[in-house]
């Protein structure tokens, strides 16, 4: 339970508060969180049961990271649209079909942010439009080339490895489906 917030810094994106809370165990403690809307990832499967991947350039982490489309919730929308948003901007591409596959939390501990995944499906493709502090290329890779990817240690990214988990079984039944 919160007991006292202070606000040490408001940005674009995050806050950062200095909070002190009862935990379970009535103990009281002082917490550094960083407060942030949320956001989506997708993962998107095309008629070659491909998934889109983006091989962006990302400073915080000292380069270059492959990931799926995703971005941040903008103005409280809901996690569908933002999903539905992002897989245009990045991947452009509109999707018929959407399966959501759960939330992931990136650093419970300090942050608050929750990533709503998506599987996306029934693609067509539209114009893409990356924001201009983006910079990535979309590449479009078999699942089980992707899981590869994840178990060489190539794909890093946090929801990337978490949403090709979650897709897993709605993958391999629409594989298994489409050979029937």
């Amino acid at each position: 339970m919160l007991q006292k917030e202070t606000l040490i810094y408001q940005g674009r994106v995050i806050q950062l508060n200095l909070e002190s809370v009862r935990l379970p165990n009535q103990r009281v403690a002082e917490l550094e969180i960083i407060h942030h809307p949320g956001g989506a990832a997708i993962v998107a499967l095309n008629t070659q049961q491909q998934i889109c991947l983006l091989y962006q350039y990302r400073h915080a982490a000292g380069g270059w990271l492959w990931e799926l489309p995703a971005g941040k919730i903008d103005n409280r929308e809901p996690h569908l649209q933002t999903a539905q948003r992002e897989l245009q901007e990045e991947a452009g591409c509109r999707a018929a079909h959407w399966q959501y596959l759960g939330e992931y939390f990136s650093s419970p501990g300090v942050f608050t942010e929750a990533v709503h995944l998506y599987l996306a499906s029934d693609l067509d493709q539209v114009a893409n439009q990356p924001e201009e502090h983006e910079v990535f290329q979309v590449e479009w890779r078999s699942y089980e080339e992707a899981l590869a990817m994840a178990f060489r240690g190539e794909i890093k990214d946090g929801k990337t490895l978490v949403g090709l988990f979650l897709a897993q079984q709605y993958i391999h039944s629409q594989c298994r489906g489409n050979r029937s």
